[in-house]
């Protein structure tokens, strides 16, 4: 009896050491999670601007898989036994939850757009409530390099099946019009080519990348492996923001794409079955226009005194250009914090953050470790709850709980978002999901019989 003893003893021993210290974690972890969930609630960062993991609760076994696989290692926790969006911001679509999820729990969309009046109502093919026009890219809600390109290929190959290539046999009619010239414009441009299409892609800077181009020097790119029609497979899962360009110039010489720059669209008409596309150099004519604009659109001034100076810029092409200077950035999104980082890592520099929050809520978590780190070191001075009151040629004026201050400064960096183009959208005729009116796509496209 003592010898059976003995061994139920050890076995309870083995499951103990092995059981509790599991018990234990997750509980640590519930507590956790329930109480960053509680914070994202009160700072109203629990919801995302766009994409975002449905859960079912009813499939969810609460195993914290999902939790784990989340590259940007914050979106999401378990509360309550169940997997839930705790900081709905940083969600940015890479979909390794939905992947990782052992019973099918998760799926990762845009939601119900009946309500939001910030995304375009598209079809399944991307096509607007104005038939013939499509969108592709970040315009219509989804992030991400890869949904860019698919959605441009979707597109097309929609168009390709609406209408043969070269019906009409006009030199001056466009199969296809292009508006941007990022991955997802230049995507669309590559597949109609392929297809045979005539196209033209406007784009209304000097160089190709889009919203790319802007980000910081050596800036790393999400790409995970998708097919460029033309190019082929791109094998990497990241870029830096140069090669990324590489890889694009290199798909403009090898198809070859008709790119024209300097060409700002500032309108489009459709009449008789043609798009009359309106930009800097005249009208272009086109039976379809692929939309592959960002969501970035104009910057957002602070619409305070001293904006006008030189010194206040709204993006950062090259850190290593600011050396031994006083330096404020303003904003508390990934380009703010990647701007404070690159410039605090230059010799002489002293960098502040302003943002208007009490913390940073709405970074990926790479960037929330590397400036914590900074911030602890004194390498970068966070001044929280504040706002730019003044900026004049040698100093700049903050606004914060503590009164105001007044801060030393050569240049400020503005990264306060941008002001979108849906009115234009909307001067073309696209509808959006809380424009309060029929928001069905269209079931007819130019090209398809009458």
């Amino acid at each position: 009896m003592s010898g059976e003893l003995v061994v139920w003893g050890v076995s309870l021993a083995v499951v103990a050491a092995i059981v509790l210290p599991y018990l234990l974690a997750f509980r640590r972890r519930r507590d956790t999670d329930r109480s960053r969930k509680e914070e994202a609630v009160r700072l109203g960062v629990d919801r995302p601007s766009a994409q975002f993991p449905f859960i079912d609760p009813m499939r969810c076994i609460g195993c914290g898989t999902c939790v784990e696989a989340c590259p940007e290692g914050d979106v999401l926790g378990i509360v309550g036994g169940t997997a839930t969006v705790v900081n709905g911001l940083r969600c940015v679509g890479h979909g390794r939850c939905e992947i990782a999820c052992p019973v099918g729990a998760i799926e990762v969309g845009l939601g119900d757009l009946k309500s939001r009046k910030d995304i375009p109502v598209l079809d399944p093919w991307q096509q607007t409530t104005v038939p013939g026009l499509f969108i592709a890219g970040e315009l219509g809600g989804l992030a991400l390099v890869k949904n860019a390109i698919g959605q441009a290929r979707k597109a097309v190959e929609r168009v390709a099946q609406l209408a043969p290539a070269s019906r009409t046999g006009g030199g001056d009619v466009f199969d296809v019009v292009v508006v941007g010239a990022g991955p997802a414009g230049l995507t669309a441009a590559a597949a109609a080519r392929e297809r045979g299409l005539s196209h033209v892609v406007l784009e209304q800077e000097g160089d190709l990348g889009g919203t790319i181009f802007h980000y910081p020097r050596r800036k790393l790119v999400l790409v995970q492996a998708v097919e460029i029609p033309i190019l082929g497979r791109l094998r990497e899962g990241e870029y830096a923001k140069e090669d990324l360009l590489g890889v694009l110039q290199d798909l403009c010489r090898r198809a070859p794409l008709d790119v024209r720059f300097g060409e700002r669209v500032e309108g489009l008409e459709r009449s008789g079955g043609l798009f009359s596309v309106r930009s800097t150099s005249g009208v272009t004519l086109a039976r379809f226009v692929v939309l592959a604009l960002g969501r970035r659109g104009t910057p957002r001034k602070l619409a305070v005194p001293g904006e006008d100076l030189p010194k206040i810029m709204y993006q950062l092409a090259d850190a290593e250009s600011y050396q031994g200077q006083r330096l404020l950035v303003v904003g508390g999104g990934d380009s703010a914090v990647e701007a404070a980082l690159g410039l605090a890592r230059q010799r002489g520099n002293r960098v502040t953050l302003s943002y208007r929050r009490e913390k940073l809520v709405r970074i990926k978590k790479k960037n929330e470790d590397r400036i914590a780190e900074l911030l602890a070191k004194g390498r970068i001075e966070g001044v929280f709850s504040s706002e730019v009151e003044e900026i004049d040629a040698g100093t700049v004026r903050l606004r914060t709980p503590g009164g105001v201050r007044e801060l030393p400064n050569d240049y400020v960096f503005v990264f306060a978002g941008g002001e979108p183009p849906f009115e234009l959208l909307r001067r073309m005729g696209v509808r959006f999901g809380g424009d309060g009116a029929a928001t069905s796509p269209p079931s007819r496209s130019p090209g398809s019989p009458s």
